[in-house]
């Protein structure tokens, strides 16, 4: 069976289905930053049907669910417009949230997540993709080897968050030009 990855745009009708996935990755991934491994402020501010409504009424975010043979196993947030320094929010798009449940992870889903988050910035004419990502783990790892550069710092910015995990980098990917035949 060939490995195939949809991304599913969020409608209400499929919330349940985010926040649990969505919930389900960010507790396998990063529990351990939270006192007790309680994530509840984080979980609380993103995977609430709530948060996800003015979310998704704002034109400026979009909401996926990640497939990988027919089976949810991620999902994705994007800010289609937020500056960072010297980019413009016209410039500059954000990827919010990548979280994929561990049991799919290692497939390669990841790199084709940041392919279709890269298809997206050509088509909006952007000159850099940005995100935020743990100082220590696997994530800084895949996206160094992905084309991502340390740009600056950042830390979680939930005062409940254990102090000592909350060290973040920002990282940059410039968008390479869409090349035309003539």
């Amino acid at each position: 069976m060939k490995d195939i990855v949809h991304f599913e745009p969020l409608t209400q009708e499929k919330y349940a289905t985010y926040i649990t996935v969505g919930t389900k990755a960010y507790n396998q991934h990063y529990r351990h930053l939270w006192p007790k491994g309680d994530s509840a402020p984080y979980i609380q501010s993103s995977f609430t049907e709530e948060v996800l409504l003015q979310e998704e009424q704002d034109t400026n975010t979009l909401l996926f669910l990640i497939h990988h043979n027919k089976k949810t196993v991620g999902i994705l947030k994007i800010s289609l417009k937020k500056a960072l320094d010297s980019y413009s929010r016209e410039e500059a798009l954000y990827v919010d949230k990548i979280y994929i449940i561990k049991e799919a992870t290692g497939k390669g889903i990841g790199k084709k997540v940041l392919q279709f988050v890269e298809l997206r910035a050509k088509e909006l004419k952007k000159r850099i993709i940005w995100l935020d990502t743990m100082q220590k783990g696997p994530a800084l790892h895949f996206y160094l080897k992905n084309g991502f550069k340390k740009h600056s710092t950042t830390e979680i910015p939930f005062p409940q968050a254990i102090e000592e995990k909350k060290p973040m980098f920002i990282m940059t990917k410039t968008v390479s030009k869409v090349s035309t035949l003539r």
